[in-house]
């Protein structure tokens, strides 16, 4: 399995707990629908982050393999 379905997994299932964590708090609606506001505002910056950390290193991978490529070429000739 791929390290990327076991993040989204674990993340899906923070997400899960908190959702049902605050839906069978005894707090009256208001608040209820406040806190879901903020915990989807917390996981949205959260998978944010690190959806620009992956492509941040891919795109420092993929410079990397450009450099390589291109000390390789010159090595040829």
């Amino acid at each position: 399995m791929n390290t990327g379905k076991i993040l989204l997994g674990v993340l899906g299932g923070i997400a899960a707990g908190a959702l049902l964590g605050v839906l069978f708090a005894p707090e009256e609606g208001k608040k209820t629908r406040k806190k879901i506001i903020d915990k989807g505002n917390d996981f949205t910056g959260e998978i944010k982050g690190k959806i620009e950390d992956l492509y941040h290193n891919i795109t420092n991978h993929q410079q990397e393999f450009l450099e390589n490529d291109k000390d390789f070429a010159k090595n040829k000739k």
